[in-house]
């Protein structure tokens, strides 16, 4: 199965600059459904309670998650490549905007999969399951299509991934 990556340095720092220029790149939709692997982050506690892209508020129990390019409707498993532990999310936000991330999670979705405060931010496989396409119809996503995977089977797919690619994307048979 296809895997898509995160375009990005993996080696840019989290400064004021880098996000602010992430923001203001242009993320083309992903309607695709394909895997991706990156980085997930959380939400930090001051966004609980915020108004998110879809107009509902952010939970910090909810299964609520961020993605920059995933159309927002979106379900998706995220699995932490370190721990193999993962946790169906929906796309209900916009972000997170620092280069090479591609998921921010609820603080709760985090932590089920092993993204500790302490730590903050952890590889992961986005998988979706199902995918709303522009002309109202649902794609059945990577997930949806699959037998669920072993930890063994992430960690492989994640150990294919190129680390810092700069541009573009890879795709891998799994």
């Amino acid at each position: 199965m296809p895997v898509c990556h995160a375009d990005g340095n993996a080696d840019q720092k989290n400064t004021p600059q880098s996000r602010a220029a992430e923001k203001a790149r242009y993320h083309p939709p992903d309607f695709s459904a394909q895997k991706r692997v990156g980085k997930a982050s959380f939400y930090a506690r001051q966004f609980s309670g915020k108004t998110m892209a879809d107009g509902t508020k952010m939970n910090p129990q909810g299964d609520n998650a961020a993605s920059k390019t995933l159309p927002l409707g979106t379900t998706a498993k995220v699995t932490n490549i370190e721990t193999g532990k993962s946790a169906v999310v929906t796309i209900e936000d916009r972000g997170p905007y620092v280069p090479g991330r591609i998921v921010d999670l609820s603080p709760a979705t985090a932590g089920k999969i092993g993204i500790t405060p302490r730590k903050g931010v952890a590889p992961v496989v986005v998988a979706p399951i199902t995918v709303p396409q522009p002309d109202g119809r649902i794609k059945l996503g990577a997930a949806a299509r699959e037998p669920l995977e072993t930890e063994a089977g992430i960690r492989e797919a994640a150990d294919d991934a190129p680390s810092g690619e700069a541009t573009g994307t890879r795709t891998l048979q799994h």
